[in-house]
């Protein structure tokens, strides 16, 4: 069987930046298992699973924007320090957890305090880079055809 949309997938993967860091891994822990397209990976590491099946393992290098999308200068925003609660001691390069528009979860990481507002990058910390993006498929279950 092969990879499609619907697909549910059991999977190692790793993700090196471009100096061979290793950003995230699940090789040495539990499988990720998702539905290819119900959102739990970005878009451009799903393309990248199309046409896999069980027992295959790749290793493709992601451009910038393939993957993670690129950095987005709108996505760094300034907040006025009345919005954190006011014991949170901040500090450059901590990570917070904010509700966006939609009330969906999204990171954002502290760049720059001032006195009254505080410097947020809400692009994801992949955005814009070169991702090389290794993966072992475990398994692969793809929904009964809806006879459409």
């Amino acid at each position: 069987m092969q990879i499609t949309i619907g697909s549910k997938v059991t999977m190692h993967f790793t993700l090196r930046l471009a100096d061979g860091t290793v950003a995230d891994s699940s090789f040495d822990n539990e499988p990720l298992s998702f539905v290819v397209g119900d959102g739990a990976l970005d878009k451009g590491l799903e393309l990248a699973l199309i046409g896999l099946g069980a027992g295959d393992r790749q290793t493709l290098t992601l451009m910038p924007g393939q993957a993670f999308g690129v950095r987005d200068a709108a996505a760094l925003q300034w907040l006025e320090r009345d919005q954190f609660p006011p014991d949170m001691a901040l500090e450059k390069g901590q990570i917070i957890g904010f509700t966006g528009q939609a009330g969906e979860d999204v990171a954002g990481a502290v760049i720059e305090m001032q006195d009254q507002r505080v410097r947020v990058d809400f692009n994801h910390p992949l955005a814009g880079r070169e991702i090389e993006f290794e993966v072992e498929i475990l398994s692969v279950d793809n929904p009964p055809d809806q006879g459409l």
